[in-house]
């Protein structure tokens, strides 16, 4: 398998193309005019709170106030934070158990609570609200304002690196589930054992990580933490609402999620962007990353040149059409998508019934690939051809499952129901691809037709 990463850079905006095998596998864009706010923290104050809907509203300084679930805000706040850094970890604690240290002469201080036991210890109501009007917080968004909503916020802090995932707030260490082999996961958690630099917080292993070394994800962990200390100084000098960390570009996050050993090449059409990428690839992918990355000066466009250029069209159109001769129909609607699998033209000498399978499995893994370079997420029902064999119906479940399995965002796929649908959810954490590049025609106003009279 061989893969690529292609990038275009022009004026106000910047376009991903990842080719698997020549052919386009996944898309990302990014438009001067459109900021993403994912991944950002703010320094924020809580508006207003609605027990009713279970969260807050958070003046973060934009045009909507940002939404907050009550349940996720459990982690300390600006003056907490100290606190939670100067608690001895889990293991220390053990150690002061076994090993207590020798009694001192002098009368004991009355012990400390933390922010943890200072809350047990108040033994507020049990309806006592986790927040309060007028209250400083800080939170990241998770989720960029979509329709009328604003953005959605959580308070448990993540800051990503390339083999790692450092939360400040959250002590937690873990290994990514895609990494299975166990003499692996061992090595990675002897990895992070090792990492007594860090005061507190806790460490997510990235599946980047398998087979790289411990110096390498030292120096990724080092980083994030000094970061988070750039974050949390800076948070002490604003004041509300205000932005305290801006997350990086799409062409920073190219080399931090999409530069990996398996990628064969990597071509970009900006001189000035090629050699920031270069740099951002030395320091945080190594010399051999280097090598890979490749100015792309024409004569033709980088996408025209690749053969790309109209299948990138293809992911606005509503219909798309299989090599037999099917082809899906993809409609997004207000509250859910809508997906349609069509025999069209292909032809069998077979039964309906292989038929109607044929079809469907080469729809399950077209389908699962539009939804990845479309970024269609919420609720998505599947038609497929009907098919009547229980064996048929699984073998396509899994067709579908087995081609969402690379997909970046969060995903999941219910049973082949007796009308022949599958109900599906995709997260959804930002506008799609083609609410990015169109907007509704003020004339039909959305509606696509033109009125006979």
């Amino acid at each position: 398998m061989s893969k690529e990463i292609l990038i275009h850079v022009a004026e106000g905006e910047r376009r991903v193309a990842v080719l698997v095998d020549g052919k386009l596998d996944d898309f990302y864009i990014e438009l001067d005019r459109h900021q993403s706010m994912m991944g950002n923290i703010y320094k924020g104050r809580v508006e207003s709170i609605l027990p009713s809907i279970n969260g807050a509203f958070v003046n973060i300084g934009q045009e909507k106030n940002g939404f907050l679930y009550l349940t996720d805000a459990d982690n300390p706040f600006l003056g907490d934070i100290e606190k939670i850094e100067d608690e001895p970890s889990m293991g220390q604690k053990l150690l002061n158990v076994f090993l207590p240290k020798p009694a001192s002469t002098a009368p004991p201080p009355l012990p400390k609570a933390g922010p943890v036991q200072a809350r047990a210890q108040a033994k507020k109501p049990a309806n006592e609200l986790p927040l309060k009007k007028d209250q400083e917080i800080l939170v990241q968004v998770v989720k960029d304002p979509f329709g009328t909503k604003g953005a959605r916020l959580t308070t448990h802090i993540s800051l990503a690196g390339r083999f790692v995932v450092y939360m400040p707030l959250d002590r937690h260490h873990g290994i990514s589930k895609k990494i299975d082999k166990p003499q692996e996961r061992l090595r990675l958690r002897g990895i992070l054992k090792s990492f007594n630099f860090v005061k507190g917080g806790g460490f997510i292993v990235r599946t980047a990580s398998i087979d790289i070394g411990e110096r390498e994800i030292i120096r990724d962990a080092k980083f994030l933490t000094a970061m988070w200390d750039k974050i949390r100084n800076l948070a002490k000098q604003k004041q509300p609402p205000a932005l305290v960390f801006k997350e990086y570009d799409l062409i920073w996050k190219v080399v931090r999620d999409l530069l990996k050993d398996e990628v064969e090449k990597l071509m970009i059409d900006s001189q000035e962007e090629y050699v920031k990428l270069r740099k951002f690839a030395e320091a945080s992918a190594g010399k051999e990353m280097v090598a890979k990355i490749h100015y792309h000066h024409g004569p033709q466009a980088i996408f025209d040149a690749n053969g790309i250029a109209r299948e990138l069209e293809k992911i606005y159109e509503s219909k798309v059409y299989l090599k037999s001769g099917a082809y899906v129909v993809i409609e997004p609607t207000e509250g859910l998508i809508v997906v349609d699998v069509n025999s069209g033209r292909f032809k069998t000498k077979g039964t309906p019934e292989e038929a109607a399978f044929a079809v469907n499995m080469e729809a399950a893994p077209e389908i699962a690939r539009q939804l990845r370079l479309r970024d269609l997420g919420g609720i998505i029902v599947i038609d497929f051809i009907d098919m009547n064999r229980e064996e048929h119906k699984r073998k396509v479940l899994g067709a579908l499952r087995d081609a969402l399995a690379k997909d970046h965002a969060k995903t999941e796929v219910n049973r082949i129901s007796q009308l022949g649908l599958v109900e599906m959810t995709r997260a959804r954490t930002g506008k799609t691809i083609e609410s990015l590049k169109f907007h509704a025609c003020p004339y039909c106003e959305g509606r696509g037709k033109v009125k006979i009279d």
